[in-house]
Parts: structure tokens; sequence; C-alpha cells
């Protein structure tokens, strides 16, 4: 499902369409819907970096969710380099609509320093990005 056809689209603050796919931006959580086919991986998610940085800034702890509703793959040995792009990153999810998509989502978690992130549904992902920000129960990235 679509950040924008769930039942959280009203408390979107923000949201950015780029080359990669689009970005919404709530008050601690960027929601990310990459687009079909693309490839992301540290030379080409530049644009979606700066977004995030430029909304949330250098302190701010925020939550990203990466909401699978196409298909697309991830450099996962970047993983380091990522990381190092938001420092004040504290949690990260996937969200999977099929078994493909949860089998990458398995796989990214491998490479993540933090607790699980696959979710089955949006509404599960949101709510589980908010409490362990409202909780500040953020895992360290560095």
């Amino acid at each position: 499902m679509k950040i924008i056809d769930s039942d959280f689209s009203n408390h979107i603050m923000k949201s950015v369409k780029k080359d990669l796919g689009d970005i919404f931006f709530f008050n601690h959580i960027a929601v990310i819907e990459f687009n079909e086919g693309v490839h992301v991986d540290i030379n080409n998610s530049t644009e979606i970096f700066d977004e995030i940085n430029a909304y949330f800034g250098s302190e701010k702890p925020f939550g990203v969710i990466a909401n699978r509703i196409n298909s697309y793959s991830v450099k996962l040995l970047d993983a380091d380099l990522f990381r190092g792009k938001v420092k004040n990153l504290c949690t990260y999810a996937v969200v999977s609509y099929n078994l493909a998509g949860k089998m990458n989502a398995d796989i990214e978690n491998s490479f993540c320093l933090s607790d699980n992130i696959s979710y089955d549904s949006i509404k599960d992902a949101i709510n589980n990005v908010h409490d362990k920000i409202k909780n500040n129960t953020c895992f360290s990235l560095n």
C-alpha cells in the first residue's frame, strides 16, 4: 500500500519526488518509496540523503521506512557508507508485500545493526519506528 493511500496520509508534512523515488516526511519519520527497477547505491542516492538531512538536520533523531511497493535493488555492500550519511538515524524498517520483497528485507536485515527491520504492513512499521524514537531506544549506526 502506498503511503499516500494509507491512514497516515493526512500526517504527511512534506513530499518530494526524486529520480530514485518519492520521499514522504513526517515529524520524525521519512518513508521512501523507490521506483520500480531502480538500483540504489552510494553513488546515485545523494539526492535522497540531501533531502533527508535538510529536513531532519544533523541532531534530530528520526527513522526511515522503505515502503517496498515496487521491486528494486540495493547495494548492501554500501551499508556502512549509507550509515555515514545520516548520523542521527535511529531506526530503519522495510515494509514488504510479497515473498520476494520479504526475502530482500531479510537479507537487508543482516546488514543492519538494529533489531528486526522487516514488516508486513506500513501501519506496523510506522508504529514501531515511532515507538523506538519516542522511547529513545534508537540504535547506534556507528
